[in-house]
């Protein structure tokens, strides 16, 4: 049925409610609700009724679309008053809208997850999604769990590198295997002795090494040059990613490279190749989906130096 509105004019300067709310199809309670919330602005008239200027009918329209499109009273507020643009507004929502969606695929794939299970694992797995059923949370414990064994402050752009390959943002989109392997990391980084062993290490490094920085770019790039090795499923042998991997130590412990720096340099970082840390590496890659993260190029970069410094072993550097 064809809607019909009184017609205003120039010559009709405010509107009554019950105009306004038959130019807009806005119930008349609905109109005083957004004028209490001070959506809209009226004046009372000498009998003590609210009346409108004609604006009202375009601003009383723009607050219903909005509305429709699930933005609250107070953005659309911010949008009236000039104090955000309606772009800016619609943006922010679907952000948040964003984050919803998010938590709700993290509770769809870890509910996919017990459904799954075996019989004899079930109980195992519910306690252990339980403990991540949060996926901001869980992305923070990991973050937390860095932090805490950070001895330097590094500059911002490489502290960034180093939380994006070590605490990743859970996937947006996650299958069961990924949501098992996250809380499985949350569940990991709550072992005390991980932590205790990787700041022990985190703090001797900070009394021996010159730049942190600098050692990190030159691990970062032996772990590329081994990771071709990893992703073959090459044996961990002495190669010149190895080679790479003992200077970059070497250059910022102003050491050089001897069998007895690698010895001690293997001694010195042996909670690198803790079972629970390449654990933790292996579920970094389910995670991110990338088969060689960096930590595993790493453990394949200690356990070919492990073999060279091994008694029967020989070192050799293969092109």
């Amino acid at each position: 049925m064809l809607e019909v509105r009184p017609i205003v004019t120039q010559d009709t300067p405010e509107l009554g409610i019950g105009d306004l709310a038959a130019r807009t199809g806005v119930p008349v309670r609905t109109i005083r609700f957004y004028c209490d919330e001070g959506l809209l602005e009226a004046h009372r008239s000498a009998g003590g009724h609210r009346r409108f200027p004609r604006s009202a009918v375009d601003r009383l329209d723009l607050v219903r679309r909005l509305r429709r499109l699930g933005l609250g009273l107070p953005a659309i507020a911010s949008v009236l008053s000039a104090e955000r643009s309606l772009p800016e507004a619609v943006a922010a929502e679907r952000a948040a809208l964003d984050v919803e969606l998010a938590a709700l695929a993290w509770r769809r794939a870890a509910l996919r997850a017990v459904e799954e299970a075996s019989p004899a694992e079930r109980a195992a797995r519910l306690d252990l999604l339980a403990a991540a059923h949060d996926r901001t949370a869980a992305h923070d414990a990991l973050v937390a769990f860095w932090q805490r064994i950070m001895a330097v402050r590094l500059p911002g752009h490489v502290e960034s590198m180093f939380f994006e390959a070590s605490a990743p943002r859970p996937p947006a989109e996650p299958t069961p295997a990924q949501v098992v392997a996250y809380a499985e990391l949350v569940a990991l980084v709550a072992e005390p002795g991980l932590g205790r062993r990787l700041a022990a290490r985190a703090w001797a490094n900070g009394r021996r090494i010159a730049d942190e920085t600098t050692l990190l770019a030159g691990i970062g790039e032996a772990c590329e040059l081994a990771r071709p090795l990893v992703l073959a499923g090459s044996s961990p042998v002495a190669c010149a990613a190895v080679d790479r991997f003992v200077a970059a130590y070497a250059e910022v412990m102003r050491g050089a490279d001897t069998p007895r720096f690698r010895r001690e340099l293997l001694a010195a970082t042996a909670v690198d190749r803790d079972p629970l840390l390449r654990r933790y590496w292996t579920l970094i890659g389910e995670v991110t989906g990338d088969p060689a993260p960096v930590g595993t190029a790493q453990a394949w970069l200690l356990d070919a130096l492990e073999r060279q410094a091994a008694p029967t072993g020989r070192a050799r550097t293969a092109s």
